[in-house]
């Protein structure tokens, strides 16, 4: 990637951001909650909502909120006008913009929530600036691209007291309140083992980047689409979708699909933050016995090991297992040779010391192995729990009753709280796969080393560090491009 810098972006600290008294837009048609002040409601209680990123996934996110009956869509921000076309047309009164931070200085006082549906490298600029502003805030999965923004954006929902939700539908799916009760009801035991897997990535990792510059599309800004990232020109099939397998901007196929498919390991098992992790990755091959070196896109598949010291619902440390690019853990025995594995695609299996359970995607179909358990396992009353209306569809709506309720007043399934440890989690199992393809030359500058392969990776929670392997500490906190911040 070039190494140019791009001009710099205004800073999009605190400060910039409270210069709203004056340039406040005024007369918008629903007065926002907030500004009545606390005990007054505002007319028809609705809740007004910016959509930061409403192309594609942010598209959905804001049909979801609004759909919820309870919300209007005050205005949309994009940095590309062709991925927001179709939004716009849908919210014709809403006021487009394409950079959030004029949104914000702009609009402040007329809108009282955010929806952050943008590539992962800018969720949390983006979202620590709407906390700072007071604002309730739904982010798309992963909440981060690092692991110090995820522990910052944690600590910053406590502090300035806002509404917040991970957009991993599934936390407020039947199947994964289905799986706590089959495990509290003490149906497999205390489980020791879990696996996970997806078919995922479906867009291309493991690949050089791309050789030839292309022609900036019309209506994409791409200096702000790069945001916090280095400058690069821009390259064909990178926007809007395939950004993913790229490390400078995605999370590769943990950050897009473990926030589903792992989730149910923390609700159930009540996990935080794992204390080591070792990882395997497939290797592409551009040559006999050359092995390619791509280390800029993440690898075509990976299986990770992530351990997780003793919580208050296990008995001891709880191995979790990994594994994306379609490659899944052997078949349980007390499965039905034609039955359906997980959801076939993707899946979580938990293994107890009195049986095992397994789900699909967003811990949907649940089940007790062998199958049969299933319809005839009773869970014990006090132990049953209360459904979220709508199961994962309703996961929208919560946010947005919780939002009119006020911080503290209405649960939520993806608070920051577990969202954040969550998060940090899957980005730390990044760190084993990052270290991967760190290299560093031989003394007799005939190859290279890699230090990182074939390691397991010791981890300091309180110092958010590896302890054992330094160079990886790089990718815990990465340095923004000039012009960018994260004000904490």
């Amino acid at each position: 990637m070039s190494e140019k810098e791009s001009k710099p972006s205004p800073n999009n600290s605190r400060r910039n951001f409270m210069k709203v008294g004056a340039l406040a837009a005024a007369g918008f048609f629903i007065v926002p909650r907030h500004v009545l002040g606390k005990g007054y409601i505002a007319p028809s209680d609705r809740l007004i909502v910016a959509g930061i990123g409403v192309g594609g996934m942010g598209g959905n996110d804001i049909n979801g909120v609004f759909n919820s009956g309870k919300a209007d869509i005050g205005f949309l921000c994009d940095v590309d006008d062709r991925r927001a076309q179709k939004s716009r047309e849908k919210f014709a009164k809403a006021k487009y913009y394409k950079d959030w931070r004029e949104l914000f200085e702009k609009e402040a006082k007329n809108f009282d929530a955010i929806t952050v549906s943008t590539p992962d490298h800018n969720h949390a600029v983006v979202t620590m600036a709407a906390m700072q502003l007071g604002k309730h805030v739904y982010v798309q999965k992963p909440l981060t691209h690092d692991i110090y923004e995820a522990r910052v954006l944690t600590d910053a929902a406590k502090r300035y007291k806002v509404v917040t939700q991970m957009g991993n539908q599934g936390s407020s799916g039947d199947g994964v309140r289905q799986l706590r009760e089959w495990y509290d009801s003490k149906a497999i035991g205390d489980v020791h083992t879990v696996y996970c897997w997806t078919n995922r990535p479906v867009w291309p990792q493991g690949i050089p980047w791309p050789a030839t510059r292309a022609e900036v599309p019309q209506g994409l800004d791409w200096d702000l689409w790069l945001g916090t990232a280095p400058y690069t020109d821009y390259v064909e099939k990178l926007v809007p979708f395939n950004w993913r397998g790229w490390w400078e901007y995605g999370t590769g196929a943990l950050g897009d699909m473990g926030c589903h498919i792992v989730e149910p390991a923390f609700s159930v098992l009540d996990l935080k933050y794992a204390k080591d992790v070792q990882a395997s990755v497939g290797s592409v091959y551009v040559d006999e016995f050359k092995r390619g070196y791509f280390p800029e896109s993440c690898p075509p598949s990976s299986h990770v090991t992530l351990t997780f010291p003793k919580s208050d619902k296990t008995k001891g440390d709880v191995t979790v297992y990994w594994m994306d690019g379609g490659i899944q853990p052997a078949r349980p025995e007390e499965l039905g040779p034609e039955e359906v594995f997980g959801d076939g695609e993707n899946g979580i299996l938990f293994i107890g010391t009195k049986g095992k359970m397994v789900a699909g995607c967003y811990g949907e179909n649940p089940q007790l192995l062998p199958t049969s358990r299933t319809a005839s396992f009773k869970v014990k009353d006090k132990h049953k729990l209360t459904r979220v209306p709508g199961s994962a569809g309703g996961h929208y709506n919560q946010w947005v009753e919780a939002c009119i309720a006020g911080y503290g007043n209405k649960e939520v399934s993806s608070p920051f709280e577990i969202a954040g440890p969550l998060t940090e989690a899957l980005l730390m199992a990044n760190l084993a796969i990052r270290g991967i393809d760190i290299r560093v030359p031989k003394a007799d500058g005939k190859g290279f080393n890699y230090p990182g392969r074939d390691k397991k990776l010791l981890w300091d929670n309180d110092q958010m560090r590896v302890t054992n392997f330094d160079d990886v500490n790089r990718f815990v906190k990465r340095e923004y491009r000039p012009g960018w911040t994260l004000s904490v």
